[in-house]
């Protein structure tokens, strides 16, 4: 499938701090969430930077979060400052996303007698590895009494295809952007899709041949998650080389680590819209 989509009104995503090719298009609506943290006239971008980071240090990360965030929404904050905010933003976001501390875009789940972790995934549209991982479970049992993190915020990606960068969104908010590669010739689709399957260590099936996953010729890598346009998706790769470039056959093709994260953040159904 070659067809390229006509682009469609992106869904509420919020400033992509680094990268505004990502953000919404003009008569889009955000649904960004306003951090206020009182700054001067002229703000004093390092003392910021390092108000973050030691709110960081000191285990407060919902603070320094917030921080990060008020910090990547002002203006004139210099490249580097930028880059660098960002990056530490990014990784406590994933810090944060797994593990125990509560936030806003999540919830507690007492368990119930018969609850399982699949069941509870289903109920709050997230998934099983994400809640093993966030709650430091090392088995699949559960007792009544326990209580659980889960994640309740609507996830969504994001994909800009010229720059090669994909952003995963919580209720609009930026939480990680990770470099891809894209289709070569624009054959990667525009528009809007979502998540129908996901696989770990796929089989290729390309031209008639089957290729095992552990052939170093299957090009998905570790993981698949396909879209509900037939025959592209997000998979991993054996050809790190090409990341941040257009030479797929038109699938996002991701790091394998960076497929792997994805891929236990995001369920089937999670939203994703593809832009220029």
């Amino acid at each position: 499938m070659k067809k390229l989509y006509a682009l469609i009104p992106c869904l509420c995503l919020s400033v992509f701090f680094q990268h505004p090719s990502l953000a919404l298009g003009e008569g889009e609506t955000a649904a960004a969430q306003e951090v206020s943290v009182p700054v001067t006239a002229t703000p004093d971008f390092q003392s910021l930077l390092s108000e973050a980071r030691f709110m960081a240090e000191a285990s407060e990360w919902v603070g320094a979060r917030d921080r990060y965030r008020a910090l990547l929404t002002l203006e004139g904050l210099p490249n580097d400052l930028r880059e660098t905010a960002q990056k530490e933003y990014e990784a406590l976001n994933m810090k944060i996303l797994f593990s125990p501390v509560q936030t806003e875009e999540s919830a507690v789940h007492v368990v119930e007698k018969g609850d399982n972790l699949y069941d509870i995934a289903k109920k709050y549209h997230t998934t099983v590895d994400l809640i093993r991982k966030s709650n430091l479970l090392t088995k699949d049992t559960i007792y009544p009494g326990q209580k659980l993190k889960v994640l309740k915020a609507e996830l969504s990606l994001a994909v800009d295809r010229s720059a090669n960068l994909l952003g995963l969104f919580a209720d609009g908010m930026l939480l990680k952007t990770y470099r891809v590669g894209t289709g070569k010739d624009d054959s990667t689709p525009i528009g809007r899709t979502e998540i129908v399957n996901k696989l770990e260590n796929p089989t290729w099936y390309n031209s008639g041949a089957v290729i095992p996953p552990d052939s170093p010729k299957n090009e998905l890598g570790t993981r698949w998650m396909g879209f509900s346009l037939q025959g592209y998706g997000i998979h991993g790769t054996t050809a790190p080389e090409t990341i941040g470039k257009h030479e797929s056959q038109g699938c996002i093709r991701m790091l394998n680590q960076d497929v792997e994260e994805l891929y236990l953040i995001v369920p089937a159904g999670t939203p994703v819209v593809i832009k220029e």
